[in-house]
Parts: structure tokens; C-alpha cells; sequence
């Protein structure tokens, strides 16, 4: 039995961020989606007050994006999960709560990305230092 290779990321550089989510989400990502996931943000994280963030495509056609954030962040879930996150394993858990929430809500074929995109995020996730506290976040 052969174990596949890790889903790389790739950072998105500045000027390719409005194709690269439009080619994703089209008109969805910055009316919808992008919203949903500072607001999650914002009730997750106590110590986030807005600031910059990184857009990462992943080797498996997924997108998530992180805080550009260096220091960890205390954060409770919505499910009631408590404990303390890097930057980027925050995006990754709010990337999918966002995902999971629209995939039920949202407009056709909208609902069905957000739908892939949080099954692609997910398995990018298993490999994932922090998956024991992503896990518990989302769980």
C-alpha cells in the first residue's frame, strides 16, 4: 500500500487574488463569502481585530485563506471548543465552517463550490500540524 504524496499550498501573490477567487467563487467571494469567514472570524477569535490575509490555492483545487498573523490566537468555537491556534489553522477552520454553512444556503452552483471546496479543504486539513485542535473546532 503506497501513502500519496502531501497536498501542497500555494500562496496567491497579490495580483493574481481577484482572478484566482473569481475563477473559484466568480461574484460569490466578495459578497458572500469573504464576509461570512472575518464574521466567523469575529466571533471566534477574541483577539482579531481585522488586518491582512493570505490567499492560499491547494495541489487538490481547494482555496483557503489565513490571517497574515504571526502570534496565536485564543479562540472558541462555535461549538464550544476552546483552545489556542496558529493563523493559519484559524483560516483553515473558518474557511470550512463558511464553506459548510453556504453549501446549505446559498445559491446554485455557489452552494455546490462551497460544497467541494470544503471536502478538498478537509482532506488538505488531515495533514495539518494543528489537526487535533482544527478537529475539535469543527467537530
Amino acid at each position: 500500500m503506497t501513502k500519496n504524496a502531501p497536498i501542497t499550498r500555494h500562496l496567491i501573490p497579490e495580483d493574481q487574488r481577484l482572478s484566482a477567487t473569481a475563477d473559484l467563487f466568480g461574484t460569490f467571494f466578495p459578497l458572500r463569502l469573504e464576509p461570512v469567514i472575518y464574521g466567523i472570524t469575529d466571533r471566534m477569535a477574541e483577539d482579531y481585530h481585522g488586518g491582512y490575509w493570505l490567499y492560499y490555492l491547494l495541489e487538490n483545487g481547494g482555496f483557503y485563506m489565513a490571517p497574515n498573523w504571526e502570534q496565536h490566537f485564543s479562540a472558541k468555537s462555535l461549538n464550544g471548543w476552546q483552545g489556542e491556534l496558529s493563523a493559519d489553522a484559524l483560516g483553515i477552520i473558518v474557511c470550512l465552517t463558511a464553506y459548510s454553512h453556504l453549501s446549505f444556503g446559498g445559491p446554485e452552483p455557489f452552494a455546490r463550490t462551497c460544497a467541494e471546496q470544503y471536502h478538498l479543504l478537509r482532506e488538505y486539513m488531515c495533514e495539518h500540524p494543528e489537526l487535533g485542535e482544527i478537529l475539535g473546532a469543527i467537530d
